[in-house]
Order: C-alpha cells, then sequence, then structure tokens
C-alpha cells in the first residue's frame, strides 16, 4: 500500500527547507528543517524533515543532547544510515568548533591611508590596471573587497552598476573605489575624473556613502577624499 504522505518534493516551493533557506535566510528555519538540508531524504514513510523532528523529539529538542549521541545511535532510527548518522554528528561538532573560534576581525578602512595598505600588496607588482571596490558597514568595517575589472596599461573600464549591484547585494552603506597606476603616476586621468562622478552620481542616487576613489602606485596613492574633490 503506497503513503499518501507527501514528500519535501511536493511541498509549496516556499515551505521547502532548502528554498526557503535561499529566500529567506538560514535563521527562518526550524532545527528539524536544518538538519533536514544536511540528511538529503527521509525515508518512504516520513520526509527528512519528520525523520528529524522524531530525531529531535527524543533528544528533548536540544542540539547538545543530539550531538552527545553515537553513529549506532542514531543508526537506531528508521531513516537513519551510517551517512545521514556521520553527517549530523559532523555537524554538531563543526557548531562546537564554531563557538570557540573568535570572529575574525574585519579591518578599518575609514581612512586613505589605511585603504592604501589594505590594496597595496594586491597591486603592487601589476604591469596592468585593476580597480576594486571596498564594501564596507556604517563603521568603516570592510565587508567584502571586489576586483572589477583587469587590464589594460593607461585605463580599465569599470560598470558603475555593477557596483551598486554588489553593494546592495552586501547590505554595504559605504563603499571606496580603487585602482592602481602601473606607470607609477597617480596623477588622475579625465576617464577617472568620469569615473569618480559617475560613481558618486549613482551611490546619492542609492543613498550609500561614497567614501573614496584612491589611485594606487608603489609606494604613494591619490585620494579623491583628500583633495577635497569628493
Amino acid at each position: 500500500m503506497t503513503s499518501d504522505k507527501l514528500t519535501i518534493a511536493h511541498w509549496a516551493e516556499e515551505d521547502r527547507p532548502r528554498e526557503k533557506l535561499a529566500a529567506l535566510g538560514a535563521e527562518a528555519l526550524s532545527n528539524a528543517e536544518l538538519l533536514a538540508i544536511l540528511i538529503g531524504s527521509g525515508s518512504t514513510s516520513e520526509s527528512a524533515v519528520d525523520l528529524m523532528k522524531r530525531v529531535l523529539n527524543d533528544c528533548n529538542n536540544n542540539l547538545n543532547t543530539l550531538g552527545k549521541m553515537s553513529v549506532r545511535e542514531l543508526m537506531a532510527f528508521k531513516g537513519i544510515g551510517q551517512a545521514k548518522a556521520i553527517t549530523i554528528l559532523a555537524a554538531c561538532e563543526l557548531g562546537k568548533r564554531r563557538q570557540r573560534e573568535q570572529p575574525e576581525e574585519r579591518p578599518d578602512l575609514g581612512t586613505a591611508t589605511r585603504i592604501y595598505n589594505y590594496l597595496h600588496p594586491r597591486m603592487q607588482d601589476l604591469d596592468v590596471e585593476e580597480a576594486w571596490v571596498l564594501l564596507m558597514n556604517q563603521n568603516y568595517r570592510l565587508i567584502r573587497s571586489l576586483r572589477l575589472a583587469h587590464g589594460g596599461i593607461t585605463e580599465v573600464a569599470v560598470d558603475v552598476r555593477l557596483i551598486i549591484k554588489e553593494a546592495v547585494l552586501s547590505n554595504a552603506t559605504i563603499i571606496a573605489l580603487a585602482h592602481n597606476h602601473p606607470s607609477g603616476s597617480v596623477r588622475p586621468s579625465r576617464t577617472d575624473d568620469r569615473l569618480t562622478d559617475s560613481v558618486r552620481q549613482a551611490c546619492q542616487l542609492m543613498r550609500i556613502h561614497f567614501l573614496d576613489h584612491i589611485i594606487v602606485a608603489d609606494g604613494c596613492y591619490y585620494s579623491y577624499h583628500e583633495e577635497g574633490r569628493l
């Protein structure tokens, strides 16, 4: 006799754990849903979510209790084989190890000198131009850095739309632009000026603070902000 129970594949898309995580973030999922993503499938009689609800119920819905179980104890549950048991315990162990780790210190890039010191090691030996955007939070702490373009001896093409897109996706409230001059001169070109103005206007429209545009050379830099041009 076939089961009438719906598998996860038959659920509404917004209720499926993977799709729900992608749309709403991991914090929106229950422990059972997160664990269901890890084990991948349940059994012929229950979904992965229902299986993990049953396991968690036997652990008093306590993840610490779950993490103390052995592979053999987990395999006693119908639908959990060795591979799933190992995956569950590996996830619990990672959670414990994360608690022991110190949060990664994000660099403070609130000044032109700090931006230069951060990017100079990446740019000092380049024989072509590269353009980078630095995406920061409201405390000038780096969220992520992104190379926008590579190539060209005297200039490089930068898509302003990409800068804004990445800033929005990263929830950045402050950005800085930087590129190098392989010639060693930090004097900005007319192209550099036009790019700076385009980024400034785009940031104003999106209410993102455009901190600076830095031109990097080996041993020196030019800052539009320090020169009073931003």
